[in-house]
């Protein structure tokens, strides 16, 4: 199983590397500021999983940066994530509220519908002046 696992999660990386999405090119103000609001997400994650790999090519077409943190290969991560969210489980979208509240999302397509949702629908001159 080991093995199959192996060969799998290196096809899953070939593939997600050599079929890379284009990044949605923004003003560079309005990147500044969508920079700053991703700022108090994180996403904790596995690098080989392929539900992971979704929600990666997702903040990449979105241009949206994250705090990336693989719980296979950090301890830290790892304890945070199940102190946290509760469970082993990725991909898990930790977020950080204003009011300082903290939220933990699982399944990688509710974390594609929030990081759509609530990055990319704004008109950019709302965006600018917000």
């Amino acid at each position: 199983m080991a093995i199959i696992r192996s060969v799998l999660g290196t096809l899953i990386l070939f593939f997600d590397w050599a079929f890379t999405p284009k990044s949605l090119v923004r003003d560079p103000e309005l990147q500044r500021i969508m920079d700053q609001r991703t700022g108090t997400l994180s996403l904790y994650e596995y690098a080989a999983c392929p539900f992971c790999v979704k929600v990666r090519r997702a903040m990449k077409r979105k241009s949206l940066v994250i705090r990336r943190l693989d719980i296979k290969r950090s301890q830290t991560s790892r304890n945070e994530l199940l102190a946290g969210g509760g469970k082993l489980k990725v991909p898990c979208l930790k977020i950080e509220e204003e009011d300082g509240g903290v939220r933990w999302m699982y399944e990688s397509s509710d974390i594609v519908d929030y990081l759509t949702s609530r990055f990319c629908t704004e008109p950019v001159e709302s965006a600018l002046n917000s």
